[in-house]
């Protein structure tokens, strides 16, 4: 066995960084930047009004000063003229600030009449001016190797970008494998489970900027499973599910490797998730996975989502891991990196009293990975411990 550092450490050596694709910024979100995104324009390219309100000239005007009515300005509408003293432009938020502006006094702080203004008793001393460029200024820079956010998107748009340049989604072929599967929707027979470890990890990778496949559940002969394998060839990362045991009906490194795969390791130090396998089939990586679905999911958020991160240019890195008190003591950790289901509460993080690997219920409460190194002593309530966020 090796240990799950070393594991993944294996794991970035068999992963590629992708190639990059031209989208538009419609279809960019949760993307990773591939280059960065440039600013061709300050923005705003002209200064603006703040409020609603009265652009003057005269930045000394206090209570009382009376002020002609020559013109108004609004969004997309410029005032053309000049304010000269004595003057003053009806101006509504976001218009271009008219030309000898100086201040906007804040219409609730005028009276009006005809076309004549009085400022009242209390002005307020800000300008309530945009200038030109404040939010940023041409050759602003959204850098590249970032996922996409919303906000990104939104300032994007703001910087009349209107296509980016993007790494390609990987391609990850899920294969599930043996004699006992049935897909949801299907009647299983007496001695048959449901495939639900093909689901998940397809939404995990999913999440985070893989395109996952769904392939045929591979039956338990060397035919069926080198059938499924044939269907991998446009796959950037193959992911069998169950097989990869030492069982007499575990075929899938034994027809992997008649078919091109070159084996890596097998066997990782961790519990749920040991027997897991990794290696390059022909010249694509393929992790074998466990079959127990609650060692599949663990293994995919500790193994395949860094992978795709390395694979999309954002590091190759374990999972960032947080830290938070136990909500009540935990025994001493055997000789296997243990990632316990919890949940965090308010009073801190609760280990569930069931590890079962074949639990998917306890997992799909847990909110946490409490992660207990090899041989760790116990440890007592309120002590800080590692946790990863699930």
């Amino acid at each position: 066995m090796i240990s799950v550092e070393k594991a993944l450490e294996t794991l970035f050596q068999l992963v590629q960084l992708m190639s990059t694709q031209v989208v538009p910024l419609r279809y960019a979100h949760k993307r990773v930047l591939a280059e960065n995104a440039v600013a061709p324009r300050d923005q705003p390219t002209f200064s603006s009004s703040a409020m609603d309100g009265y652009a003057i000239s005269d930045m000394d005007a206090g209570p009382g000063a009376m002020f002609d009515v020559i013109g108004e300005a609004a969004a997309g509408h410029h005032f053309s003229g000049s304010i000269e003293l004595g003057q003053a432009v009806r101006i509504f938020t976001g218009a271009p600030l008219p030309s000898g502006a100086k201040r906007i006094i804040i219409q609730e702080e005028v009276m009006c009449k005809a076309k004549q203004i009085t400022l009242g008793k209390k002005i307020t001393q800000s300008e309530f001016i945009r200038p030109a460029g404040g939010d940023f200024s041409k050759g602003f820079k959204i850098k590249a190797n970032c996922r996409l956010n919303p906000s990104d998107i939104a300032l994007l748009a703001s910087m009349n970008v209107a296509e980016v340049t993007v790494f390609k989604k990987p391609v990850v072929a899920l294969i599930s494998t043996g004699d006992e599967l049935v897909m949801p929707g299907e009647n299983p027979k007496r001695d048959q489970i449901i495939a639900s470890n093909t689901f998940g990890l397809a939404a995990l990778l999913e999440d985070h900027g893989a395109n996952a496949k769904i392939l045929p559940i591979a039956r338990d002969t060397h035919l069926s499973l080198k059938s499924v394998f044939d269907l991998t060839h446009d796959a950037d990362l193959i992911v069998t599910i169950g097989g990869a045991s030492v069982g007499d009906h575990d075929l899938v490194a034994e027809v992997a490797m008649k078919h091109g795969f070159k084996q890596s390791f097998y066997k990782v130090a961790m519990r749920p998730g040991k027997p897991l396998m990794a290696g390059h089939f022909n010249n694509t990586p393929l992790v074998g996975l466990p079959g127990n679905p609650v060692s599949a999911m663990v293994c995919g958020h500790i193994f395949l989502v860094p992978m795709l991160h390395a694979m999309l240019g954002l590091g190759q890195a374990a999972r960032e891991t947080m830290r938070a008190p136990l909500a009540h003591g935990v025994e001493a950790n055997g000789g296997r990196k243990h990632y316990c289901r919890a949940i965090l509460r308010p009073d801190g993080l609760h280990i569930a009293e069931r590890q079962d690997s074949s639990l998917l219920s306890i997992l799909a409460g847990a909110n946490a990975l409490v992660i207990r190194e090899l041989n760790a002593p116990p440890a007592r309530s309120g002590e800080l411990v590692e946790y990863l966020p699930i």
